[in-house]
């Protein structure tokens, strides 16, 4: 059971943290600032979790992790459900923490939604193939880095972490422009019930990081020559 409590802290804090720092400080450090802020928060919580539960915090690696042979499939719907739990703690919180301040410039809103939760809906200007291929692709670079930086045949899995964490970092800073960028259903889940019109978008969120983690699991397959993956 540790594992899925470690999953579901890492999924809050995730949540709370990264998000939060859209929520709270967005107008002030932009994109370029959240979007470190989201790897600089994921390479602590490797170091943190990574030797209980490995660290997934996401749905889209989960699932890359059971089709690549490394969990079971009772495993995979056990991080998923924890993540998807914690994602929607640390998402109360935040929206907690919005309706404290009076008169708070909150950022993380968008043109289209009134959220406080920087939630993923698409921006101004983005179609849903536009978020749609942008999630799958940057989805697809995430999970495969993720992938290669944890095999046990990697001789810099101590320094897994650290590329992970930029990874993610790298996916938000392309990605916030066009849907506030998921790579992450959980992640998406957990502001969205707290602010319904994130709903409409929603299924983006998770066709394009499903779609994005199986062609990285394919490809990992691939580079490690694994037989046993995927079957």
């Amino acid at each position: 059971m540790k594992k899925y409590f470690a999953e579901g802290i890492g999924t809050m804090f995730l949540v709370l943290l990264a998000c939060g720092s859209a929520v709270l400080a967005g107008p002030v450090i932009g994109g370029l600032g959240i979007g470190l802020c989201f790897g600089l928060v994921l390479v602590c919580l490797c170091y943190c979790i990574g030797g209980i539960s490995g660290c997934h915090v996401n749905p889209a690696v989960s699932f890359a992790m059971f089709l690549s042979g490394r969990m079971k499939g009772g495993e995979c719907v056990g991080y998923i459900v924890s993540q998807l739990i914690g994602a929607t703690i640390g998402a109360g919180f935040l929206y907690c923490l919005t309706r404290m301040g009076i008169g708070y410039a909150y950022g993380g809103t968008t043109e289209i939604s009134g959220s406080f939760l920087a939630t993923n809906v698409l921006q101004k200007g983005a179609t849903p193939m536009m978020a749609l291929l942008t999630e799958g692709l940057l989805t697809f670079f995430f999970v495969l880095i993720v992938l290669g930086a944890t095999d046990s045949r990697t001789a810099f899995t101590k320094f897994g972490g650290i590329a992970i964490g930029l990874a993610l970092g790298l996916v938000n800073i392309v990605g916030i422009p066009v849907d506030n960028c998921s790579v992450n259903p959980a992640r998406s889940f957990g502001p969205a019930v707290f602010d319904p019109t994130a709903w409409g978008d929603f299924w983006i969120m998770v066709v394009g990081p499903t779609v994005g983690a199986i062609i990285a699991a394919l490809c990992w397959r691939v580079f490690s020559g694994d037989k046993k993956a995927i079957e």
